[in-house]
This record gives structure tokens, sequence and C-alpha cells, in this order.
């Protein structure tokens, strides 16, 4: 994994993305490809962010749980599988619970979904259940205040000091990621979790097709910048010689 330099954007991201390339063009580890994947991204932002100080974010603290999170599909697999992995009660429960978001939030906008404050379905007083697993977005989502938090989510128009370093380093790794999905085949976009894991627990051939190079989670996509947008910065990237 190559050693964080935020001084020099591309030089990391092309690290980055060459690594992740290598990952998903072994056929032997073909089949742990998603954990070795997000091993290296969860590695990376750790690197990235370590030496960040006076961070307000602490366990029992899910105010910014009502946020969308977006998610690239080994984000969304892992989770899906390790729901699967629980007895039978728990899955359930989950899929319930992820099934009772996708409906509350599914046609509103951001402010309304924060207006809304619909739990995170992975949320149990106040701690994540996933944690451990819990995707780029989540982990890279930090404040430096949460007073500010609390008033952004009962709708005070506050600005909250966020980690400037945890959003670049999360976006330079979720790109890469998605960049070298692109360059061997895979489905690369990003998708709103909870309607990805309702596909992926819905459709228990999902991993296995996603393997297989289809894109499985495309109606859950998230384009806030267009594919064809993402796939220009890409390629220019890469004529640079990343």
């Amino acid at each position: 994994m190559p050693s964080p330099d935020p001084s020099n954007p591309v030089a990391f991201f092309t690290a980055l993305r060459r690594g992740f390339s290598e990952r998903l063009t072994r056929p032997r580890v073909r089949e742990v490809v998603v954990d070795r994947l997000l091993e290296d991204c969860f590695a990376a932002l750790d690197q990235s962010c370590g030496d960040v100080s006076g961070l307000a974010c602490r366990r029992g603290c899910a105010t910014c749980c009502a946020v969308r999170v977006v998610a690239t599909a080994p984000e969304i697999l892992l989770i899906a599988r390790a729901i699967k992995s629980q007895r039978r009660k728990t899955a359930e429960d989950f899929g319930r619970r992820i099934a009772a978001a996708t409906r509350a939030t599914r046609q509103i906008d951001e402010l309304k979904r924060m207006a809304l404050a619909a739990p995170c379905p992975f949320v149990g007083e106040n701690i994540c259940l996933v944690y451990a697993i819990r995707p780029l977005a989540c982990r890279s989502h930090v404040s430096f205040n949460e007073a500010a938090c609390l008033d952004a989510l009962a709708g005070l128009p506050v600005e909250i000091p966020v980690s400037s370093i945890h959003l670049t380093a999360r976006s330079l790794i979720q790109n890469a990621l998605q960049a070298a999905l692109r360059d061997t085949g895979y489905g690369w976009g990003v998708y709103e979790l909870n309607q990805g894991l309702r596909i992926a627990l819905k459709d228990h051939s999902a991993e296995r097709a996603w393997l297989d190079g289809r894109d499985v989670f495309r109606s859950a996509q998230i384009n806030d910048v267009s594919e064809q947008e993402m796939a220009q910065a890409f390629d220019a990237i890469k004529a640079l010689g990343g």
C-alpha cells in the first residue's frame, strides 16, 4: 500500500489504482477479492488520517447516521455477507430495517433526509452494529464539534467543522478503487447503501454476478457526478501516467 502524500494526490491515486488493479487481476484470489480490496481501502484511510487530532466523534454518538451513505459494490457486498452470516432472526431483522429505511428515504433529497432523521438500520442504542466493516463514507464523515452536528440535525443553519483530510483521502481512495474496477471490467459505480443492500440480500447470487462482471447494483446508482464525467477524469489521469 502506498504511503500517503497529501502534497501529491495524483501519485497517491495512481499507486492505489495500480494496487487495486493488481488485486483484481489475480485469479487465484478471486473469491476473496472483496475482502482484500477493502482491507487495502481501510488501511489507506487509516494511514492518511491517523495523525488527525481533536475529533469530536465518539462511541455512542450517532448524530450523522441520518445522512445518505454511498458505497462501492465491494462495500455493499461485504456488509451483505456479514448480514447473511447472522442467525436467521437477526438477518431478517436487518432486512426489515433496511427495507424500512429505503422506503422512507428513496424519493427525498439530502436536506429532507436530514430533517426526517430516519435511523440508519445499523444503529442500535446509538452504536454502529457494523462498525468494523462500515463504508469509507462513514469512516471519513468526522467532525470537530458535536454541538454543531446536533444543531445541523435539528435544522439550524450551522457550518460543521469537518476534517478535510478525511474527506480528501476518502475521495482519492474511493475514486482509485472505482477507476481500478472500471479498468478490470467490474461494476464501478457508487450506490445508495440501503438500496444496494436490498438487492444483495434479495439476490443470493449477487456477489457471484458482480464478480462475473455484471453491474448488479445499477438501479441503486448515485449520479451526483455523471458516469461519463468520471470516466473522462479517470482516462485523463491515466494518460498522464496514472
